[in-house]
Formats: structure tokens, C-alpha cells, sequence
């Protein structure tokens, strides 16, 4: 007997026991929204703990507030509705979907790495403001603005600290996408550490396509800001939680460049 498989992703809200599972059971039965005097009249509780839970299950998104007309003066009746579930008990199966979109992409495609790295930069472009003509986006700015990219993907940002000294703070929280730096060494290699992939699951599974697509949005980032910056590659699932992408300087000056400055081009004197 095949065991089977479970095609739907697990839902984001917490399961509801109790008097709260009751509260939501009978928003969704009832035909018109309900004050919490009626909740707590019908489920048999006191009111202020019929608010608690109508109050927890708005929070939960499982339940919308609103108020109901009048017709004599006062305040209005503040009243609550259990939002409709979106399918048969609001069951998705995104995860299946992707599966299947990356058995199309692999089979499909000569090279599913390539394709996987354009697509990924195309849309790292797409996603990103391109600066002024004017306007000259240092390497730390780049940098910032990356992680703000990234960060708004849903991965949480570390720049890698130099030997010896801590990490810096992630960047989820900080304003406009937190801080930028980290260590560099003398060819301009710094590292990134991203923590949180919004796709782990997926990545995990087929991570030379997933960590293609990524790697390409950060060279569309990039790119598009004409930053100094490179991104050469990306190390997935260092730790199960944690991938490391190397970025690259390319505004220092090499060693053909100190050759042939000004004070090298000078003769004898």
C-alpha cells in the first residue's frame, strides 16, 4: 500500500481550542455578524472574556471587526464576522505548485541553472529603483540597499563581522534596511549571511535552481543600482537555517593600476 502524501501546505493560523475555537465557531455559523454581549450570552461566558477572544481572533485575522447602523443617536454597535476560509479549510498547495513548476524548469530547459540565474536577475532589476544618472551608489550603500531587497523577500541579513569581532544585528527593524558594512578583506571579498530563506522548503529541495534564482536577483539588485559590487556566488544551507553569499568590490584599485600610477610612471630622477 503506497503511504500517502500530504498535498496541501499547513495553515499559518494556530489551531483554536477551547472557548476561542467555540467563539469562531459560532461567528461562522451565525448568518449576521455578532456583538461580544451575544457572543458571550451564547457561548456562556462573561463578556469581558468574549472580548478577549474576539479581540485575539481579529489579531489572528480570523475574524474582522466592524459596526452595525444605527438608526437612534450613540455609538455605534461595534460587531465581529469569522472570515470566509479560502478553500476547503483554507487548504493551499503552493509547495506542490512549486514542485511542479520546478519539474518544468528542469525538464524543459537545457541548462535550468542559467535560466534559473537570468530569471532571478531579471526580476532583481525589476524590484530595484534604479538611481538618478547623477547619482554614484557607493559600495556600502549598495550594500545597504541589497539587504533592504533581500529583507523584504522575507530573509533576515547579517554582513559578516571581521575575524574575531561579532557579527553586526541583523537588519530586520533597522530603518531603510539597516545597516550596510561588514568585514572586507584586501581583494574587496565580504560575505553576507542570510538567515530565514522565505523558501527553505522549496530550496532544499532543488537548490541549485532556488539558490540560482537568488543569487541572480541580488547581480539584478546590483546591477541596477550600478553600484561597485558584484555578487560572485552563494553557499546554500551552511547551517540548515543559514546561507552565505560572497560580494566583491570592484572599484579597488589592482595591482596593474599601482603599477602603472603616477608616481610609477615617473623617470629617474
Amino acid at each position: 500500500m503506497v503511504a500517502s502524501r500530504q498535498l496541501t501546505d499547513p495553515g499559518n493560523a494556530p489551531a483554536q481550542r477551547g472557548r476561542r475555537a467555540a467563539v469562531l465557531q459560532l461567528l461562522r455559523e451565525s448568518g449576521t455578524p455578532l456583538g461580544a454581549a451575544e457572543v458571550a450570552e451564547r457561548v456562556g461566558v462573561h463578556l469581558n472574556t468574549a472580548r478577549f477572544h474576539l479581540d485575539a481572533l481579529v489579531s489572528e485575522e480570523l475574524a474582522v471587526r466592524g459596526t452595525a447602523p444605527r438608526e437612534e443617536p450613540g455609538r455605534p454597535k461595534v460587531v465581529y464576522s469569522a472570515v470566509a476560509a479560502e478553500g476547503p479549510e483554507g487548504a493551499r498547495s503552493f509547495r506542490l505548485l512549486s514542485d511542479i513548476l520546478l519539474g518544468v524548469v528542469a525538464g524543459a530547459v537545457d541548462d535550468p541553472v542559467a535560466a534559473a540565474t537570468e530569471a532571478g536577475r531579471s526580476w532583481g532589476a525589476y524590484l530595484t529603483d534604479a538611481p538618478a544618472p547623477t547619482e554614484r551608489i557607493g559600495a556600502e550603500e549598495g550594500q545597504r540597499r541589497l539587504r533592504a531587497t533581500l529583507e523584504g523577500m522575507g530573509f533576515v541579513t547579517e554582513a559578516e563581522a571581521p575575524a574575531g569581532e561579532p557579527a553586526d544585528e541583523p537588519a530586520a527593524g533597522v530603518p531603510e534596511g539597516g545597516a550596510g558594512g561588514g568585514a572586507e578583506d584586501a581583494e574587496g571579498i565580504r560575505r553576507l549571511r542570510l538567515h530565514h530563506c522565505p523558501f527553505r522548503e522549496v530550496a532544499q529541495r532543488r537548490p541549485d535552481i532556488i539558490c540560482a534564482v537568488h543569487l541572480g536577483l541580488m547581480r539584478g539588485t546590483v546591477d541596477t543600482l550600478r553600484a561597485p559590487l558584484t555578487a560572485e556566488s552563494l553557499e546554500p544551507f551552511v547551517t540548515p537555517h543559514l546561507c552565505v553569499a560572497t560580494l566583491r568590490r570592484t572599484d579597488l584599485p589592482t595591482d596593474r593600476d599601482v603599477c602603472d600610477g603616477p608616481s610609477a610612471q615617473q623617470g629617474p630622477v
